[in-house]
């Protein structure tokens, strides 16, 4: 698999997170039990790294090959 093509699999990868945090946003919204909303936050804040590292990884993998583009050290060996 080359790097553009992960890159694609990563940007739809943190669409799906993306959405998936908003569904679950929308669910706590419609919540009253102190218990269920603390759940679905805590699958929220769980979820935020990975949307994030995937955003992440779809840029680096995307312009890996540019010579301008500065890397993203934590991505660096």
């Amino acid at each position: 698999m080359m790097l553009m093509e992960l890159s694609f699999t990563y940007r739809t990868s943190a669409q799906m997170l993306r959405q998936r945090i908003g569904e679950l946003r929308e669910e706590r919204e419609r919540r009253t039990d102190p218990e269920e909303i603390r759940r679905l936050n805590r699958r929220i804040v769980e979820l935020e790294p990975l949307l994030r590292e995937a955003r992440e990884l779809a840029v680096v993998t995307a312009r890996y090959y540019d010579r301008g583009y500065h890397k993203n050290e934590k991505y660096c060996f």
